[in-house]
């Protein structure tokens, strides 16, 4: 079934599943009342500093943290010698370490901490520690890492992948090839990333911060203060957002153990400068690939290598190999695949998780070959599409059959039918319309407006055997519910989704969703939809026990089993209306609570040829850009954005709204503004100013024109996490749309100027 959401129950209207429902603390974030961790204060509070390398790869030969010690207000210094337990951390592999100690392997890697009566004090002090250091010539390209000296004891090389999938020896009648290069896009996120640290009687440590992932924060930091987990408490404040690791646990950890050593509280805001030199950015990715078709348009055979760039240290980089290789065919039947994809470490910033990791990369080159394939036989780019495209039974290169719903072509049918948009009139009260907005130098007989299509996939939950579980309590007292879960809502809207399922499941219309610490069972970090899958149904599973428990006595006393009676409209009724009453009148006197877990099928890793079923679901999209193009300045305007995207069941229709559109102007940065640059491993103009975000005067006109309701069986209420997939394929419908108004090859993300211009 397809839905158009501005049909769906207006906001406001209705409790439960499948009404648009505001989130419970919307009022305050728009007022600015709510209180984030930068807000956070506590009694003889310190303030932290962190002194970081001004070299991307150097030798430290001395720290002298003496002048720092002895200034006037300063509590505490922290080296690498004052590291009490773990020197070195990581989510996936324990290679980055808490200070640097006798290598610098990236432009602001963390040297020391520094904790003082004042936010300007400690950074004074921090200036004042003399680190001398013998800089090295920093491997900067990924190509170059394989015969590099090695960066780290575990080598340059992070993870290959050689997928194999049929016949080596076929090839096709027509064969297109291609060389891509994606950017470093960063998380960007929302306010500052900032914690507050606590020590407790017992000798351990609460930290508040707006993690994503608080039970893993907590683990990594109890290693390293060489404490157990619980003498560790992590606190989850107000998420301001998310499109990655939120927080970087590289100040989280030095924080804490400043804490520990003054036996006070102590803050840290980071500038936006440390942000953008601390945590982890996407992937930079080269990309080479080689498609064969038949006469008809047909792939036949798909060659790609993947080059990532991991810069210093290991992260996420592993788990975004096996998605890029898994996906670099796209979601097209492709009967024969050979892909090769390395991860490397570098002297460059650090990748890691960020939004559509992988899949984001492969789709911006595998959609520029379907468009090269299409220019070179003569056939429009959708079609050619249309006759690849994969389907619910079809086998991926790794060997994994799709089971779950897969309409493609009925996602790139829908695009490719919706009306385009109407050309600009040629007046002056229109020259806003121009690209470059209204003080632009553009003539309007430079536009030349192209339309460009992309389809994207993404994975959905953890992969190659990630022991995905949540945990969830709920709980029914005096007519109130509370929902206890970790899971952190990152601006996905999971708090009201909880809020939802419990009322669809027991009719209790007041529901609270207790704030997330490390004192609750572990939820998992908020990645590829998580928290909509695995958290949801471990709350829909305790919200049910409790139903039981509710319905039991009365099914009971009338002698009749509980699949007899429902709760509807805040009422119990019979399936013959013997009994009839409401939900306050049978919890009235009662505290009836229940915990459950949620715990998908299981996935297993890849083999050595790249096979496995490595993935618990798939999410597609379909996306059609329209974009006018100065072809004399190379300016770029995106006029529209139709999307259909397949949603497995719509929750919440304006939350889900949202997070498409979202999706699609954080892609649209991605193809047009957004790239950390550095030049010889240092990062330039680590600021809001050299990094260029797309502002809501950059955001396109974006038509979410279908929405598939396709219940995933295996998925609780049938519904598929929708942020990432929007971000994946995005970047590629802009650059496809681009080389379709210039005729340019348009093979680099974001699309430079040059890229775009028409010599005449």
């Amino acid at each position: 079934m397809s839905s158009d959401p501005t049909t769906t129950e207006p906001e406001g209207l209705g409790l439960g599943l499948g009404v648009s429902l505001p989130q419970a603390d919307a009022r305050a974030k728009t007022e600015g009342t709510f209180p984030y961790a930068s807000d956070l204060w506590a009694e003889g509070l310190l303030w932290a500093a962190i002194l970081r390398s001004p070299h991307p790869h150097a030798r430290i030969v001395s720290i002298d943290t003496s002048a720092a010690a002895e200034m006037p207000g300063v509590r505490a210094v922290v080296t690498h010698a004052d590291v009490p337990g773990a020197a070195t951390y990581g989510r996936r592999v324990a290679d980055r370490p808490v200070f640097a100690s006798d290598l610098v392997r990236h432009h602001g890697e963390a040297i020391a901490a520094v904790a003082a009566d004042h936010p300007d004090t400690a950074r004074l002090a921090a200036a004042a520690i003399a680190v001398e250091y013998e800089v090295l010539e920093p491997v900067t390209d990924p190509e170059k890492a394989f015969a590099a000296e090695p960066l780290h004891p575990d080598g340059n090389l992070i993870r290959h992948i050689p997928l194999s999938f049929g016949d080596p020896e076929v090839t096709g009648e027509v064969v297109v090839e291609g060389l891509y290069r994606i950017g470093r896009q960063d998380t960007a996120p929302i306010g500052a990333e900032a914690a507050l640290a606590v020590p407790r009687p017992d000798g351990g440590v609460e930290i508040y911060t707006a993690s994503t992932d608080p039970h893993t924060d907590r683990d990594l930091a109890a290693a390293c203060f060489g404490l157990p987990p619980e003498q560790v408490k992590v606190v989850v404040t107000g998420v301001p957002g998310a499109t990655g690791d939120r927080e970087d646990p590289g100040f989280q950890i030095p924080l804490g153990l400043l804490a520990l050593r003054t036996g006070c509280p102590v803050k840290l805001a980071a500038t936006r400068e440390e942000s953008f030199l601390g945590h982890a950015h996407r992937h930079p990715t080269l990309l080479r690939y080689r498609h064969h078709a038949d006469a008809e348009g047909r792939l036949v055979k798909v060659e790609a290598q993947i080059l990532l760039d991991a810069g210093a240290y290991a992260d996420s980089s592993s788990e975004s190999l096996a998605a890029a290789v898994s996906f670099a065919c796209g979601p097209y039947v492709v009967p024969h695949a050979f892909v090769e994809g390395w991860a490397m470490r570098t002297n460059n910033p650090p990748s890691g998780h960020v939004r559509g990791e992988g899949a984001m990369q492969v789709c911006a080159a595998y959609e520029a070959q379907m468009d090269k394939l299409a220019g070179k036989l003569g056939l429009d780019p959708a079609e050619l599409r249309m006759r690849n495209v994969l389907a619910t039974g079809d086998i991926l290169p790794t060997g994994q059959t799709v089971t779950c719903p897969a309409p493609v072509a009925e996602l790139l049918a829908a695009v490719r039918d919706f009306p385009l948009p109407s050309l600009p009139m040629e007046s002056p009260e229109d020259d806003w319309l121009l690209p470059g907005g209204p003080d632009g130098a553009g003539e309007p007989g430079a536009v030349r407006r192209g339309v460009g299509y992309a389809i994207g996939m993404v994975h959905m939950l953890g992969a190659e055997g990630t022991d995905e579980v949540s945990t969830a309590t709920v709980r029914v007292q005096d007519g109130v519910a509370t929902v206890i879960c970790a899971a952190v809502d990152t601006g996905s809207g999971f708090s009201t989704l909880a809020r939802q399922i419990v009322q669809d499941t027991l009719g209790v219309d007041e529901v609270h969703v207790a704030p997330v610490d490390t004192d609750q069972p572990p939820a998992g970090p908020a990645t590829h939809g998580r928290h909509t899958w695995v958290s949801g149904g471990a709350v829909e599973r305790a919200a049910k026990m409790v139903r039981t428990q509710l319905l039991q006595p009365l099914a009971h006393k009338f002698g009749m089993s509980t699949e007899l009676l429902q709760i509807t409209d805040g009422k119990i009724t019979s399936y013959d209306g013997v009994l009839s009453t409401t939900v306050a009148e049978a919890m009235e006197g009662k505290e009836l609570w229940a915990t459950a877990q949620c715990r998908p099928h299981p996935t297993e890793p890849l083999d050595d040829s790249g096979q496995g079923d490595a993935f618990v679901g798939l999410a597609f999209c379909a996306i059609r850009a329209v974009v006018d193009v100065d072809v004399e300045l190379g300016a770029i305007r995106v006029v529209e954005m139709a999307v259909a995207q397949d949603v497995g069941r719509i929750l919440n229709p304006a939350q889900l709204t949202t997070r498409i559109e979202a999706g699609v102007t954080q892609g649209v940065g991605a193809a047009l503004t957004e790239n950390l640059r550095t030049s010889r491993g240092l990062v330039r103009r680590p600021d809001l100013t050299g990094y260029a975000l797309p502002t809501s005067l950059d955001a396109p006109d974006i038509r979410i024109v279908k929405l598939v309701e396709e219940r995933d069986v295996v998925a609780p209420f049938g519904a598929k996490p929708v942020s990432a997939v929007p971000v994946v394929t995005s970047p590629a419908a802009v650059a496809s749309a681009v080389r379709a108004a210039t005729g340019r090859p348009v093979n680099r993300l974001p699309i430079r100027p040059q890229a775009a211009v028409v010599v005449a």
